[in-house]
């Protein structure tokens, strides 16, 4: 019952720790690198809240983030939550698992002029001010036998990429999407294709021990 995981580090060895914790043999190998960008700060006061949608952002930000620590910081997820808690907001508020839904949240709540940090390759934000704070670099490539591993695409971008390394083997993969989108990038002719209930990394998991079972890999 292996899982192949894609995603970058420190992602990937967390996804890896839960897929052990249910039964699941994690084969790591990320296909992408993460490394922060010098960025500049713009004016704190332009600004009524920080939207982070990845936690690496909130990681890799540095002391540019620190002007804007005293603003209510809306994250995706309690695992972006918890890693602007780590780097010093004092109000977070996690919020769903989808960029356009953290904004419409904001915005009840009363936040207009919104700065969203984030990765130099992003989906954006209506009405959100984007600065990229880390860019994640193609690295790696599939390994030996990744054929018999159920794979996990943790997004649209890293579904490109498989998709281009996995070439005319597609019809040997089995595919679990975080997401609609994901499952989308990764195009058509896959052995099969599933897609997970709701976009968090355990729902992921969860899919791929019921397509291990039903495959009975």
């Amino acid at each position: 019952m292996k899982v192949l995981i894609l995603r970058p580090q420190p992602g990937a060895d967390e996804t890896a720790a839960r897929a052990r914790a249910i039964g699941l043999e994690p084969v790591v190998a990320p296909l992408f690198a993460i490394r922060a960008l010098a960025w500049p700060p713009p004016d704190p006061a332009g600004f009524d809240a920080i939207l982070l949608t990845s936690a690496n952002a909130a990681r890799l930000g540095g002391d540019g983030m620190t002007p804007f620590k005293t603003l209510p910081c809306y994250a995706v997820g309690e695992r972006t939550a918890e890693a602007a808690r780590a780097a010093g907001f004092a109000d977070v508020r996690a919020g769903p698992s989808d960029g356009a839904a953290l904004v419409a949240t904001a915005r009840k709540e009363g936040a207009e002029a919104l700065l969203h940090l984030g990765g130099r390759d992003h989906v954006a934000l209506d009405g959100a001010h984007h600065i990229a704070v880390y860019a994640a670099d193609p690295a790696g490539a599939l390994p030996p036998d990744a054929e018999r591993a159920v794979v996990l695409l943790h997004s649209a971008r890293a579904a490109e990429r498989f998709a281009a390394l996995a070439g005319d083997r597609r019809g040997a993969f089995r595919i679990a999407a975080i997401s609609a989108e994901a499952a989308a990038a990764a195009g058509t002719g896959w052995r099969t294709v599933a897609i997970a209930e709701a976009p968090r990394d355990q729902a992921l998991l969860e899919l791929a021990a019921k397509l291990c079972q039903t495959a009975g890999a």
